[in-house]
């Protein structure tokens, strides 16, 4: 870069400037963003979701959906180009007009990845009102964190009886040991009558 006496500071500014704005176009600022919907379980629900996005060009990273009481429910992360955030937000709370419940929110900054331990939790026992408010009750109070729940309700093998599952994967605090959570939540079995299992995650 050459420069001019007396105007080389411009020059090395507009220069910079016009190589940040070659870039900008070239490699668009991406932003993320999380999604929540839910409505009456149907054919073509997750489409009508999809397709929004893919006509804004988002891209969809990574989601989590399930179908329960009749409705079916899902929260997705997308990322998208900042000047297509508004008519992509825009979009999708038009969907509300079948009868979508949606919820779009920009994905918060200094989200970073885990780094504490990672648990997978297995629970089984006699279904009974109260379980889900003790684990994650004692779960609160050590400062643990879940990551992800599934419960559902199961045929004994030998009997009618309804069985209540859950797996669950939990992120500890550094401070907290695993043995020492798995104590803490084998009392907590004791009490309600069901088995408890926790694995390290590798």
């Amino acid at each position: 870069m050459s420069f001019v006496p007396g105007r080389g500071v411009l020059i090395a500014i507009a220069t910079a400037t016009n190589w940040m704005g070659e870039y900008s176009l070239l490699y668009p600022m991406k932003i993320y963003l999380v999604i929540t919907f839910m409505g009456k379980d149907q054919p073509g629900l997750v489409e009508s979701v999809a397709s929004v996005v893919a006509r804004h060009n988002g891209n969809w990273l990574e989601s989590r959906m399930c179908h329960l009481g009749g409705q079916f429910a899902g929260v997705l992360r997308v990322t998208i180009e900042e000047e297509r955030e508004a008519l992509l937000m825009k979009s999708l709370l038009q969907l509300q007009e079948s009868g979508l419940m949606i919820t779009v929110r920009s994905e918060a900054e200094g989200v970073h990845p885990s780094k504490g331990s990672m648990v997978a939790l297995e629970l089984l026992g006699s279904d009974q009102v109260g379980i889900v408010s003790r684990i994650s009750g004692l779960l609160a109070s050590l400062g643990v964190n879940v990551e992800e729940l599934h419960t559902e309700l199961v045929a004994a093998p030998m009997s009618a009886e309804l069985l209540f599952k859950a797996q669950g994967l939990l992120e500890l605090p550094e401070q907290l040991d695993p043995e020492t959570l798995k104590e803490e939540l084998e009392a907590v079995a004791s009490d309600l009558m069901v088995d408890i299992t926790l694995q390290k995650e590798i």
